[in-house]
């Protein structure tokens, strides 16, 4: 991705922060296995500060949308603050696989992590792992699909593919590991919202749904952008 590219996809930027519309398959943080990352590219993203941006929190590789960047140490502490107190608005758009019980609800489904040498890691539901809740809203069927909104209150790591799949039994489309995995995964940070300034409007940017989810949203019947 060249610095023109990046810059084409920021929805928002003041002195402060930075709302970035990552793409899937583009990982935010680097690793032994993981050269090429969002991190590496932030260079771009300096307008005339000494620092790049840094993440405020992560997306998975393969989630696109709105992704949070600080610009700054000041910004960074008041944006972790923010996360902490569950006070940034974060919503999600997702394309799941079958019709899902009901109009709109509240998943609360506690989530650990497991660990097998021949499997690698995953969420799994378990009454004595993290709390974990996500509100949801069908906005949409057709063709054996169902395009949701969902409203996560806790950020627990796959929480909402975990909870599409296990509470809801409506895999996203697109995941390789808690559904069939065809395609890229059908999940976006649609919208995001900040309250950074006590006493004024949030700060908000929405991203336009990915190409490669635009097509299952039109087969639920609703989108048509």
């Amino acid at each position: 991705m060249t610095p023109e590219q990046l810059i084409a996809r920021i929805l928002f930027r003041d002195s402060n922060l930075i709302i970035l519309d990552k793409p899937a398959g583009l990982a935010v943080h680097g690793g032994p296995k993981t050269p090429h990352h969002l991190e590496a590219l932030l260079g771009a993203l300096r307008f005339g500060l000494a620092q790049p941006p840094r993440p405020a929190h992560r997306l998975d590789r393969d989630t696109a949308g709105c992704l949070l960047l600080a610009r700054h140490d000041k910004a960074a502490r008041r944006l972790g603050r923010l996360f902490s107190a569950g006070l940034i608005e974060k919503c999600y758009w997702a394309v799941v696989a079958g019709d899902v019980p009901g109009e709109a609800g509240l998943i609360d489904l506690a989530l650990a992590k497991v660990s097998t040498a021949r499997d690698g890691w995953r969420m799994v539901p378990d009454a004595a792992g993290q709390p974990a809740r996500t509100r949801w809203r069908c906005l949409g069927r057709g063709a054996g699909l169902s395009w949701l909104e969902l409203r996560p209150e806790t950020g627990r790591t796959h929480q909402i593919r975990v909870h599409c799949a296990a509470a809801l039994g409506c895999p996203i489309l697109g995941d390789p590991v808690y559904g069939r995995g065809e395609g890229l995964l059908h999940l976006q940070s649609h919208r995001i919202g900040v309250p950074y300034w006590a006493g004024r409007p949030p700060l908000t940017a929405e991203a336009p749904p990915p190409p490669h989810m635009r097509e299952a949203l039109t087969r639920c019947g609703v989108f048509a952008g």
